[in-house]
């Protein structure tokens, strides 16, 4: 479980995030949403370390990030996996390597050990037998499979996803959402995922965050978001091709 108790966060003394407070849970997805300058980028970059946080807490399973010393810290990314928008394979390795490239950042194992780790999590995505192909022969779909894979290689306690249908045709996408599904509730993974994709919203959110203007403005289901009177989540989700026809199939149930 991931803890966030009054989070904020400024640039340049502007707020971008003014307190926010919320609970992601082990072996569920979670989404943040909403609209373009909401704080979901630096809200999830604050989560992964990436920018200070100016007051509040994050805790991962009652370890407060702000008390930790260098030796956990470390550990505790080790225990995060990442899925950027994107992909951001290496171009210049080929899948095996790219998988391996965390194994090889956090552990001293010998490579043959490393070497079915990455054999394992690429059969879990359906890409076995791939080890040797570079990211310019694999398509976008399969780019995202090989992210998936890399970020899991460790047994993350924790995944982050930003965007990873990014670019992605429908049908792909749904797929993708599915595979990263199974992996959370397979190895009851804490999982975050960074979004303004309604069907993803809608195919794999257990629990969606929305943001706006740095305040978390609302907070449910996939099935309540369409039976919530808060205007800034009507308006969000109304921007939808989706919402008419999800939104009658959810409120019969």
């Amino acid at each position: 479980m991931i803890s966030i108790k009054n989070l904020k966060k400024s640039f340049n003394n502007k707020p971008v995030l003014k307190g926010i407070s919320c609970e992601f849970e082990k072996g569920k997805t979670s989404l943040i949403i909403g609209q373009t300058g909401s704080g979901k980028t630096v809200f999830l970059k604050c989560l992964l370390g990436l920018h200070k946080h100016d007051e509040g807490k994050i805790i991962f399973d009652d370890k407060d990030v702000q008390s930790m010393n260098e030796n956990q810290k470390m550990e505790l990314k080790s225990s995060i996996g990442t899925v950027f928008q994107g992909s951001a394979l290496f171009d210049s390795m080929n899948i095996e390597e790219n998988v391996m490239f965390p194994l090889k950042m956090f552990n001293d194992l010998p490579f043959d050990e490393m070497l079915d780790r990455v054999n394992l999590v690429l059969k879990r995505v359906e890409l076995e037998n791939s080890n040797k192909k570079m990211p310019s022969e694999a398509s976008g779909g399969m780019q995202k499979r090989v992210a998936i894979a890399r970020a899991i290689v460790n047994n993350p306690n924790y995944l982050f996803c930003d965007e990873p249908n990014s670019g992605l045709d429908p049908k792909t996408a749904i797929v993708i959402d599915n595979l990263i599904k199974e992996i959370t509730e397979e190895r009851n993974i804490t999982t975050i995922i960074n979004s303004h994709d309604m069907n993803s919203v809608m195919e794999i959110g257990e629990k969606i965050i929305f943001l706006k203007n740095g305040v978390l403005e609302w907070e449910g289901s996939k099935k309540n978001i369409f039976k919530t009177e808060n205007q800034a989540v009507t308006d969000f989700v109304y921007s939808s091709n989706l919402y008419k026809k999800v939104k009658q199939m959810y409120l019969k149930k």
